[in-house]
């Protein structure tokens, strides 16, 4: 009998393929789950990633607050239009202090997993407050009210002892200078030098244009301009056979 005819035999039995089909199943879920009970971490260590500094963290709540997640993702596929386009594909460490993670599901604007630096505090404001001043062919609304909002920074330990809860190694000092380093970090008079050594990298300065405020545009700008800026990438090989 050919295989043809068994395999002819396998399909016209429901029972028998039911069978068969639950012990491929079981097989190929024994192989997938198996080995990471063994693992520590699934994730692969990458020199440079850090929590978030609390103004970051704060621009991230507002992030995710003001939906910004559904027209722009933060995860750079391994193809090579995606690669020439936004730069070097993200890695599974860029998200490991992400609860939730802003991968995103679709693209109405641009992937801002890499949009870090690109673009100056002046830039990041004024397209904000009015996205067709920079890119007249932008669909985005406006969001010049940031500026006007006062940031609330009397809650912003609680938000880090929340993500420690679950899993993110913010330390003790962390939490208890957390409100002197949010505010610290956009103050261009302030004393910077506890935000540089907890939070290495941080962009620090006036983010919307007015040093005598602190609000929800500074928090904002800062967790943009720090994206993609942490991991050095010169460090890795580049990606030969992108397709």
């Amino acid at each position: 009998m050919s295989i043809l005819a068994k395999h002819t035999k396998l399909e016209k039995n429901a029972s028998l393929l039911l069978v068969f089909s639950f012990l491929a199943v079981t097989v190929g879920g024994i192989v997938e789950i198996a080995p990471l009970f063994y693992l520590e971490n699934t994730i692969e260590k990458v020199k440079g990633t850090r929590p978030y500094s609390p103004l970051e963290l704060a621009g991230r709540n507002i992030y995710i607050r003001e939906g910004c997640y559904v027209c722009h993702s933060q995860m750079i596929r391994p193809f090579r239009d995606e690669v020439e386009r936004y730069g070097h594909y993200s890695l599974a460490a860029e998200s490991q202090y992400d609860h939730p993670f802003q991968w995103g599901s679709k693209r109405t604007g641009p992937d801002l997993a890499r949009v870090g630096g690109r673009y100056s505090n002046e830039w990041h404001t004024a397209h904000l407050k009015d996205p067709r001043s920079v890119v007249p062919e932008s669909i985005m609304p406006p969001y010049s009210f940031l500026a006007e909002n006062e940031l609330r920074i009397e809650d912003v330990e609680a938000h880090l002892t929340a993500n420690r809860m679950v899993g993110v190694p913010y330390t003790d000092e962390m939490l208890e200078n957390a409100e002197a380093d949010l505010a610290a970090q956009a103050d261009p008079n302030a004393d910077t030098s506890g935000v540089k050594e907890r939070y290495p990298k941080a962009v620090l300065g006036d983010f919307d244009g007015d040093p005598l405020r602190l609000t929800e545009m500074d928090a904002l700008v800062a967790y943009l301009q720090m994206l993609g800026t942490l991991v050095d990438f010169s460090a890795y090989e580049p990606e030969q056979n992108l397709r």
